[in-house]
């Protein structure tokens, strides 16, 4: 493990107030957001779609690293270039997710764990020879109304193999991204989920140290601490900075490389606004606070782009407009002021 590379990749991605776009989807969930807009679920679409994204002029402006898809990383631009160098030539650092997707846990009704530790020393050698230079791996928490989970039983054993993923890839001169991921479906509050979120926390970085794992080659994807979509009393982008930084200064060790939030479901501008507050009401935190969103960067482009070619300039436009405005929120900026009524 050369320790001195895995420090500066992860430095590198949440480095000049910069983030991370998500655009590993898997081709069930592409194939979905397409057919919602009546795009064709296609290879050929789908290639044609992150060719748009990945060619979007002034992206790395913004975008330090982004995480494909196996289709993704084995496939080319429109222009035959391999998606992973393309990045490279922008100055946008490639990485891959490499986790199999989740499985219903056993003798644990509702919960999941995800699968793909089987042949992965294997798979990150030859992602790290097409230019990967960091991972993903997410974990799935889910909290019920009941009270019933998250149990100990699904944080454990999702804390193991996100510990074992990520000792996996720092063997392999990988940087990985661990993500447990508390989704924020149901109607719990915003101390229900504070609760969940440093609970499982804990047990995550147990888990990482029990394998050995360098916590400075290490960037954290977490939720931010919200209420659940359908709880009566949401909370303001303030309430949920405060709620989210005080759970991980709870929990979070200061040597973590960095943490790069996922969106998990929130608008696009709700992400930006709580992004923005964090760095507004918390200051000279351990570590840097970066996003690592899918959806709250992607819809707006997806939605322009529509699946046609001469939509493609407008579409590249909502995209790195959507990525600066979370580089503003980095930097404790942004204003809702700023968007483009669409």
């Amino acid at each position: 493990m050369d320790e001195q590379t895995l420090k500066a990749t992860a430095a590198a991605l949440t480095a000049d107030a910069k983030g991370l776009l998500a655009m590993d989807e898997s081709v069930p969930t592409a194939n979905k957001r397409f057919a919602a807009l009546g795009i064709a679920q296609t290879p050929e679409m789908r290639r044609a779609y992150r060719d748009m994204i990945v060619t979007a002029p002034g992206l790395a402006g913004s975008i330090s690293g982004a995480i494909l898809h196996d289709e993704t990383i084995r496939s080319t631009t429109l222009a035959d270039v391999p998606f992973a160098q393309a990045l490279q030539r922008t100055g946008i650092i490639p990485g891959i997710k490499v986790d199999g997707g989740t499985k219903a846990l056993a003798l644990h009704e509702g919960e999941l764990v995800t699968d793909g530790l089987d042949g992965l020393r294997e798979r990150l050698a030859e992602y790290s020879t097409m230019g990967a230079r960091f991972a993903k791996w997410r974990a799935v928490i889910t909290i019920d109304d009941a009270g019933n989970t998250p149990s100990r039983g699904c944080i454990e054993a999702n804390a193991h193999a996100l510990a074992r993923y990520a000792a996996l890839c720092q063997e392999a001169g990988i940087v990985p991204i661990v993500e447990p991921e508390v989704l924020m479906d149901g109607a719990h509050t915003l101390a229900r989920c504070a609760e969940a979120t440093e609970r499982t926390l804990h047990v995550v970085f147990h888990a990482l140290r029990a394998q050995r794992v360098l916590l400075e080659g290490v960037l954290l994807k977490p939720n931010m601490v919200v209420p659940g979509l359908k709880c009566p009393a949401q909370a303001s982008a303030g309430e949920v900075a405060d709620a989210t930084i005080a759970a991980f200064r709870r929990v979070v060790p200061a040597a973590v490389g960095g943490i790069a939030f996922l969106s998990g479901g929130q608008s696009a501008q709700d992400a930006s606004a709580r992004l923005n507050a964090m760095h507004v009401r918390h200051v000279d935190l351990p570590w840097p606070l970066a996003f690592s969103f899918a959806r709250a960067i992607q819809d707006p482009a997806m939605k322009a782009w529509a699946g046609r070619k001469e939509n493609v300039a407008s579409a590249q436009k909502a995209l790195v407009e959507r990525a600066h405005f979370n580089r503003l929120a980095r930097r404790g900026e942004y204003t809702a002021g700023l968007e483009t009524p669409r």
